[in-house]
């Protein structure tokens, strides 16, 4: 009777948001695909983006530690996506299922790793098809060729990197990304730690690194707009949750951010996880994940839907053929066929 009467009332609604979808159930339950959540419509726009039927269909369920950085592998017709704890990228295709990619991922030293987090976190391809990886435990930006890793960077002015946390690409090859200090064993108290800020880095084409802000207190995922005008970054703090977006000038370097939306009060209501990655889709909508799963935002700031998790949820990317929004959701794998397109 409680699980129907919980059921009735997401059908019903509450607050200003519509829910739309199921608690989370199991195939066995339904003889259905597996969800995760609900979808909250929270503005009447929504509905263009996603369709009311739509649901958070769970494809692998409690296999990971912590899933994060979903990318498409075009090539392949398969999203890979890290394990951060496990240190390993994995694999998910339609017709191969859950498959190791890649092990160790993100640290690669020869003594036991004494931190919480040493795998590789955001992943990204770049123009020539090639895997990009932010590496904790290796304090590195990478790229993987031919079975091996090639660092792209490693130290700012002499000093080794906190931890690369994310990345997003510039149609000019720029990588722009994000360096918390997730990474280390004990985090900002490390004593490894060699920069005392936690930055928002560009690295161009001729391997030159440029510091584009240090203003905030833990960078985390970072997009661009569709007219990469805006650069927007996620600031995991849970005493200042929220998503700044930056300009971007001429020279590629970056005007002064302003709070696009800020969640702090949703983390102190206690909702699950924190500002983390974030996609942008062609109409220039940003869809981030924070507390309770991923805000859909309009390019004006305007909160328009959930896809409420209700799990903490890390990341999240575009695949197939760009209408799916592929999520990892703590230790689950899902996704949600949207209308719009990823960008």
């Amino acid at each position: 009777m409680r699980k129907y009467l919980s059921r009735l009332m997401l059908a019903i609604g509450f607050g200003s948001a519509v829910v739309f979808g199921t608690l989370p159930t199991t195939a066995k339950e339904t003889g259905k695909p597996a969800t995760l959540g609900t979808i909250e419509r929270i503005d009447p726009s929504f509905d263009d983006l996603v369709e009311k039927d739509r649901t958070i269909e769970v494809l692998v369920e409690n296999k990971f530690d912590w899933s994060e950085g979903p990318v498409w592998d075009k090539a392949h017709e398969r999203v890979l996506f890290s394990d951060i704890p496990k240190n390993m990228v994995w694999e998910y295709s339609k017709t191969g299922g859950l498959k190791e990619f890649i092990k160790p991922s993100g640290y690669t030293g020869k003594s036991p790793f004494t931190g919480k987090e040493p795998g590789s976190n955001g992943l990204a391809f770049n123009k020539a098809g090639e895997l990009l990886l932010c590496m904790h435990g290796d304090r590195r930006v990478a790229k993987w060729k031919d079975g091996k890793f090639e660092t792209l960077v490693d130290k700012f002015e002499g000093k080794r990197l906190n931890s690369p946390n994310d990345l997003a690409i510039k149609s000019d090859g720029s990588i722009y990304f994000t360096d918390p200090p997730y990474g280390l064993p004990l985090i900002h108290e490390d004593p490894a730690k060699e920069l005392d800020f936690q930055g928002v880095y560009r690295l161009n084409t001729k391997g030159e690194l440029t510091l584009l802000t240090k203003q905030m207190t833990r960078p985390n995922g970072i997009a661009f707009s569709p007219d990469e005008k805006t650069l927007y970054v996620a600031n995991s703090d849970p005493k200042l949750a929220n998503w700044m977006a930056f300009p971007v000038k001429e020279d590629g370097t970056l005007g002064e951010g302003k709070v696009f939306f800020d969640s702090t009060k949703a983390v102190t209501e206690g909702k699950k996880g924190l500002p983390d990655g974030l996609k942008t889709d062609t109409k220039g909508n940003i869809w981030a994940t924070g507390p309770g799963g991923v805000y859909v935002f309009s390019p004006e700031g305007k909160h328009l839907g959930t896809l409420a998790t209700g799990v903490p949820t890390a990341n999240c990317g575009w695949g197939d053929d760009g209408s799916t929004l592929y999520i990892t959701a703590d230790k689950s794998l899902v996704r949600v066929r949207t209308k719009a397109k990823g960008w």
